[in-house]
């Protein structure tokens, strides 16, 4: 399965559809949650990609968490909570700080930041599984900058029958993998790599962009690691072990649990 190479634009869905519209009662309850951070250039947009789901919304929750903005994203998601939570199933805000920025002039990818950075990231997201999950059966891990996937990807996610699942996020499609943080052995191979090896790969770490998780699993233990983990590990690419999304991989294979990736199944991610 996989997008044209094209940047494609997907049908918009009326914004009037409410939570009321009827849906089989059998269908899984899905739980959004979306950790952000200095988004009010992304907000608009993020809420009308949600809006152009094709899933029925009242199977729909929403959890979002804001941590450390400096600019007005709580105060703008704080407007929009209501619609949302009208539009959907729910929707919930939290607000915790971590007291972290990025210093000055240097890249979010510097190496030299990593380690902090990578912990505060794995804290917010538990932060957020933690405040939010309550009875849903799916957990979509889904970032405020991807700006472009199908309106159906909460069909399409359900219907590979894997546990853990993630989409091959990119700039461009048919382009080189954007979310690094999707791996296998030790780090030297990216979906990219992997594209002709069929429509599910084997992964051993897993990025964030867009990540879908059974909520059983986060409920039997699986979380982020805020501190390396897999020290020693075969799978780990680093001897001391690994963090936030890369160490969950890790983590969900120690609990039986193989991380699957789909490198035909492309989803766009904003330039920076």
């Amino acid at each position: 399965m996989r997008f044209a190479k094209k940047r494609m634009k997907f049908p918009t869905v009326s914004l009037s559809r409410s939570k009321s519209v009827a849906a089989d009662p059998g269908l899984p309850f899905v739980l959004i949650l979306t950790p952000v951070k200095n988004a009010n250039p992304e907000i608009p947009a993020y809420i009308e990609r949600l809006l152009n789901l094709t899933y029925p919304r009242n199977r729909i929750s929403l959890g979002l968490l804001e941590s450390d903005s400096t600019d007005t994203t709580l105060r703008i998601f704080r407007h929009h909570l209501p619609r949302l939570d009208r539009e959907f199933r729910k929707a919930n805000l939290w607000k915790r700080d971590f007291g972290y920025q990025i210093p000055r002039g240097m890249h979010r990818g510097d190496a030299r930041i990593q380690l902090e950075r990578r912990t505060i990231l794995a804290r917010s997201r538990n932060h957020l599984l933690f405040h939010a999950l309550d009875d849903e059966d799916w957990v979509l891990w889904l970032d405020v900058d991807v700006c472009e996937f199908p309106p159906d990807l909460i069909e399409r996610l359900l219907a590979t029958g894997r546990d853990i699942v993630q989409p091959h996020c990119v700039l461009d499609y048919g382009g080189p993998t954007f979310d690094q943080n999707g791996w296998r052995d030790r780090g030297r191979l990216h979906l990219d790599d992997l594209r002709d090896e069929g429509e599910f790969v084997e992964l051993d770490a897993v990025g964030g962009t867009v990540l879908f998780i059974r909520a059983d699993i986060h409920r039997d233990g699986l979380i982020f690691p805020p501190v390396p983990y897999g020290t020693g590990t075969p799978r780990a690419r680093e001897e001391r072990g690994e963090l936030e999304t890369e160490g969950l991989g890790l983590m969900a294979h120690d609990m039986g649990h193989v991380p699957w990736g789909m490198p035909g199944f492309e989803v766009l991610h904003r330039r920076r």
